[in-house]
């Protein structure tokens, strides 16, 4: 089973990349809670060369909100990690499936909001 909603975009790079997936993810009730700059970390911190890698933490508040209030320890598990990455063919664009992540939680009425932030996941992805 794949843990992630994913899409290459050829022929073009990790900063319009990562502008057109910010305005996807706002345009579907999304916002972007935290932002990790994984190339740069791993320079600074280990000294280690390697392609253009950023973590986009998305939230969407009315989802959170109605998982929250059926686990209330589901906030470890969130928010929704987006990922921007180098590769030969172009940049690849990858969202956490929430359905796959949320199965480790035994609640089906959960699996419900899970599934549909994923159908939003993905119209996220299919519009960067």
């Amino acid at each position: 089973m794949s843990y992630t909603i994913t899409r290459l975009i050829p022929d073009t790079d990790l900063s319009t990349a990562e502008t057109r997936t910010r305005a996807a993810l706002e345009a579907h009730g999304f916002g972007v809670l935290t932002e990790i700059d994984v190339q740069g970390t791993m320079k600074a911190k280990l000294g280690h060369d390697m392609s253009g890698y950023r973590i986009l933490g998305a939230c969407n508040p009315q989802m959170a909100w109605q998982a929250i209030g059926m686990e209330p320890r589901v906030g470890a598990m969130l928010p929704c990690n987006v990922i921007l990455r180098e590769t030969d063919g172009g940049i690849e664009v990858s969202a956490v499936d929430p359905v796959a992540s949320m199965r480790a939680i035994d609640n089906a009425d959960l699996l419900t909001v899970a599934a549909g932030v994923r159908e939003m996941l993905s119209k996220v992805v299919a519009a960067v």
